[in-house]
């Protein structure tokens, strides 16, 4: 089977950001099946500047129904506040951008359906946030709160009973709303136990990292990990939004700031060119903590993200691409266990080792390799695997990844020139043999 699609973005406004105005990018997709693989090629298209609102519904493959319907996503600036949508039908919602929504109840209010509601933060963030005027939901609801330990090896089901007794001691019922206040681990926490208590309550979002502002928090991944495999067990479940408060970013560490970036990165890699070559001029702006540069660059992630995820809900085919270096990196956190490596860090190192095992494929030329570990060096992430994963523990984690089918082991890759990839299990083995004794000691 073999279904071609164009897909085109709105036009984005952002005067109060030091950066062109230009469209949301949703890449041409061409998808292709046989007995050996599935292979998407993705490539950045020029845009038609025309504002539109998104109602779509889940495809079962890339694009295909959804680009028929001309697929947008746009994001709508009023003076201290930025709203992308994510479009999928009945489930669409908003994501907030901007600084010191932490102090504004008004914009929860509306997605709070019921009158109770269930805060699950951890140790390190309810200190900052837990009293602030948003996540006490205005004084209008009764709120409960549950505290997990800090720390993706904390990501358990042991860990996330915790939720779901809070919510029975609390007496929760079916039109209740649970918040996820912190990054990425209680996000993905968050959301499937909401997902599960009582078969579906409501959930909102709000992240306080960069890796789960400009990834996590959108599009409805949620799950913990499994001893032999990171988000095993979890489900697809959408939020009833997204706030993003800016300002939260100024109380992370140096460290911790700088390993989102990679996901930024990912997606100038995969399918917008211009966001890449916006990093490349902008990165000390970044770890300077430019409060406009971050606001730029997580209104250009969040559109990206929205429009694949519009695309593709449940990951049958073009999402599958915003897992660039995932395979290879969530191979080292497996390796390393949860919480020796963050998962962005983890992530930082397989994006280079794809970069790497795309060059010797011939599939992207020196330059874009070069381009893509100086771009990572620059945010000073590391681009290395650690010397404890040998060759046979990548293969032995990496043949129990989400993305085999099968028996057959698929990677998102890079192909063609800057903003194209391609997901394949159709690959010269040898290739990644010779990746992996380049980065591996034994």
């Amino acid at each position: 089977m073999q279904t071609n699609s164009a897909c085109s973005g709105a036009s984005v406004t952002a005067k109060n950001v030091s950066a062109p105005v230009r469209p949301s990018v949703l890449p041409r997709c061409l998808a292709a099946s046989d007995a050996h693989a599935v292979r998407l090629l993705c490539s950045s298209s020029k845009q038609q500047q025309q504002p539109c609102s998104l109602r779509h519904r889940r495809t079962a493959c890339v694009c295909s129904a959804a680009s028929a319907r001309a697929v947008h996503s746009v994001a709508i600036q009023t003076e201290t506040l930025q709203t992308v949508n994510v479009s999928l039908g009945d489930r669409s919602y908003p994501i907030y951008i901007g600084r010191g929504l932490l102090n504004r109840s008004d914009l929860l209010q509306q997605h709070i359906l019921g009158k109770k509601v269930l805060v699950v933060t951890n140790e390190t963030v309810a200190p900052l946030y837990l009293e602030r005027q948003t996540i006490k939901a205005g004084g209008k609801h009764d709120v409960e709160v549950v505290s997990l330990p800090d720390g993706e090896q904390y990501k358990s089901l042991e860990v996330l009973q915790q939720v779901w007794d809070k919510a029975l001691q609390s007496r929760l019922d079916r039109n209740s709303t649970f918040i996820a206040l912190g990054g990425g681990v209680i996000g993905d926490m968050c959301g499937f136990a909401a997902a599960a208590y009582q078969r579906g309550v409501h959930f909102i979002q709000v992240p306080t990292t960069v890796m789960a502002t400009v990834d996590s928090s959108v599009g409805g991944k949620t799950g913990v990990n499994h001893p032999l495999g990171k988000n095993m067990i979890g489900a697809f479940y959408q939020p009833q939004c997204v706030l993003i408060d800016t300002d939260t970013l100024n109380t992370l560490p140096d460290r911790e700031l700088a390993s989102g970036i990679s996901e930024i990165i990912k997606y100038g890699l995969i399918r917008d060119a211009p966001l890449f070559q916006w990093l490349e001029q902008n990165m000390d702006r970044l770890l300077q903590r430019d409060a406009e540069a971050w606001t730029y660059a997580i209104q250009q992630s969040c559109l990206n993200k929205a429009a694949v995820v519009a695309a593709d809900e449940r990951e049958g085919g073009v999402r599958a691409t915003l897992n660039l270096g995932h395979t290879f990196g969530h191979a080292i956190e497996t390796g390393q266990g949860y919480g020796g490596f963050t998962a962005s860090h983890s992530v930082d190192r397989g994006t280079v080792m794809a970069a790497d095992m795309s060059h010797r494929l011939g599939w992207i030329d020196q330059e874009l390799l070069d381009r893509t570990r100086h771009l990572l060096e620059r945010a000073k992430l590391p681009i290395a695997p650690p010397q404890a994963m040998t060759k046979q523990k990548f293969k032995d984690l990496m043949a129990v990844d989400k993305k085999v089918l099968d028996g057959a082991l698929r990677l998102i890759l890079l192909r063609g020139p800057l903003g194209n990839c391609t997901f394949t299990a159709n690959f010269d083995s040898d290739a990644l043999e010779a990746t992996l004794d380049f980065f591996c000691k034994g």
